[in-house]
């Protein structure tokens, strides 16, 4: 299932949060071999993980994490504007646009979970009045775009072949949202009910699409 929990309540699901830190080791400090800091503990955390942060995460049978991303508006800090400017032509600053990263997928999750992550991003969306997602991904994250029907607008690229990186905006409409249903294998309505389970019938009423 989706979950989406703020930084602070991280601490309310301890298996998920520890299992989320390790797998983001395991992936970004491991497998790709960033620069990035591993605790004592084996969590990769950065600067961002301390701004309280909205976590969308797909939850595996058993408490564990499966796959995540981290949001942020892009009118506090960011990571785009504060080590990627110079893929842009000026800061993205706005409150129609949030910033994700820290895309991560567990070593023991299916073929389903990034779609459904992307399915729960497009649900912060329209819940929070979010018109564009920008975030930067390497050239690895293409291929996982263009699948899950999910590619980005580029508005900057630095590198070549494997090395490259850009800063990409992801908007979200309905069609993306079939797109996504379809490859996820999880409905319109299971998406915004697990939407609803984090911020109230209210809001899941709002976000979700007619029919």
């Amino acid at each position: 299932m989706l979950r989406y929990i703020y930084g602070d309540q991280l601490k309310e699901h301890p298996k998920l949060s520890a299992t989320m830190f390790r797998d983001r080791a395991a992936q970004f400090k491991d497998r790709l071999n960033w620069d990035v800091t591993v605790d004592a503990d084996g969590f990769e955390q950065d600067a961002y993980d301390g701004l309280n942060p909205l976590y969308v995460i797909w939850e595996l049978p058993g408490g564990i994490h499966g796959g995540s991303m981290r949001f942020l508006p892009t009118t506090g800090r960011t990571m785009v504007n504060e080590h990627f400017l110079e893929l842009l032509e000026g800061p993205i600053r706005s409150p129609l646009i949030w910033e994700c990263t820290r895309f991560c997928l567990s070593a023991d999750a299916s073929g389903q979970a990034a779609a459904a992550l992307m399915l729960g991003g497009g649900e912060i969306m329209r819940g929070f009045g979010v018109a564009h997602f920008a975030g930067v991904f390497d050239a690895r994250m293409v291929r996982i775009y263009r699948m899950t029907g999910a590619s980005p607008e580029i508005l900057g690229s630095s590198g070549e072949g494997a090395a490259r990186i850009s800063v990409g905006l992801w908007s979200f409409d309905q069609a993306a949202q079939a797109r996504l249903a379809e490859r996820s294998g999880i409905s319109p309505r299971q998406s915004a009910q697990w939407f609803e389970q984090s911020f109230g019938a209210a809001s899941a009423m709002k976000i979700a699409f007619s029919g």
